[in-house]
């Protein structure tokens, strides 16, 4: 084959599968709604999901069982083999089966069903066969069904497996958002990621604060906010009245700009080149706030105030990269 070929084929593959998944949209119908109210059911009675298949349905169960449980739905995956060995131990009354065979006939899983149907479970058969032994044995079928698969010898598990995927995908997302599971739900299974960070970090754990923080008296001269923002290292500083509230903020861009208009500005106040009423953000916020402000704003730098809206530190763009927030 030549080159192009290859592109033609593995192009032909993807829009079999593609078209394989809009198929399977076609056929979801109310048993799916059913699937949903099981599993929340099951998650309410602190009850956990159990899934199980053979071979390829069993590698993609595993996959399955890791997005529900990245999403708060606590999920297990039971190998078929090991269960009447055993393994069959994880399961209590009250779980959700999650029961995977596109045949609905696969004999290991036919054989353990009747030791799962022996607890007092719920199961949902995800198979192309809706009329199979599987899905007879069932409490709700979820269709799978595919054309052909996109091997060219229609026998390598391909648009079919990527139904089945799919179709778990769809289950736990759909759950997700029935179960009113938030962005901070979420950062909570995923401390060590960005989001994570973001979402469990406050601002005033990642602020400069003291001797990090650049400020000057609005009577203050450029030169003596210069200095102030070369000694925190920072690239903007705070201009505080007399009594300490925020009057504005005034930083390198600001200084860039009006040094091209007069190269003597060092000694003019800078209160007169100062942005008054800058960006800022609480203390106690959420880092994901500020993270959110500096972009909708288009800014290097937001001021941090306590409750009592004093200054109280200030955040760089260039903190977030370095503590992986961003």
């Amino acid at each position: 084959m030549s080159g192009m070929d290859h592109l033609a084929r593995a192009r032909n593959v993807i829009e079999m599968e593609t078209d394989g998944l809009r198929r399977m949209a076609g056929h979801l119908d109310a048993s799916f709604v059913e699937a949903i109210g099981l599993l929340h059911r099951t998650l309410d009675q602190r009850g956990k999901i159990v899934v199980v298949g053979i071979g390829k349905s069993g590698n993609i169960g595993h996959k399955i069982a890791a997005t529900f449980n990245s999403t708060g739905a606590t999920a297990v995956l039971l190998n078929s083999q090991d269960a009447l060995h055993g393994d069959l131990g994880l399961l209590s009354d009250g779980d959700a089966v999650i029961a995977m065979s596109y045949s609905g006939e696969t004999r290991e899983l036919l054989d353990l069903l009747p030791f799962i149907k022996r607890f007092e479970v719920s199961v949902i058969a995800l198979s192309g066969k809706p009329d199979s032994t599987l899905a007879r044995l069932s409490d709700v079928t979820l269709d799978t069904s595919v054309e052909r698969e996109a091997c060219p010898l229609n026998l390598a598990p391909t648009s079919s497996s990527t139904a089945m995927l799919v179709m778990g995908d769809a289950l736990a997302m759909v759950l997700l958002e029935d179960r009113g599971f938030t962005e901070e739900d979420f950062a909570r299974y995923h401390p060590g990621g960005s989001l994570g960070r973001a979402l469990l970090t406050r601002v005033s754990d990642i602020m400069r604060a003291d001797a990090a923080l650049p400020t000057v008296p609005e009577a203050a001269s450029v030169l003596a906010a210069l200095q102030a923002m070369h000694r925190a290292r920072a690239g903007a500083c705070l201009i505080l009245t007399s009594c300490g509230k925020l009057a504005g903020i005034f930083t390198h861009g600001d200084f860039a700009r009006a040094f091209q208009q007069d190269p003597l500005l060092g000694e003019k106040p800078v209160a007169g080149l100062m942005t008054r009423h800058p960006v800022t953000v609480r203390a106690d916020a959420l880092a994901v706030e500020a993270i959110k402000s500096i972009g909708k704003n288009r800014i290097d730098d937001i001021i941090v105030l306590d409750a009592a809206g004093i200054p109280i530190g200030l955040i760089d763009t260039q903190d977030l990269a370095r503590l992986k927030i961003v």
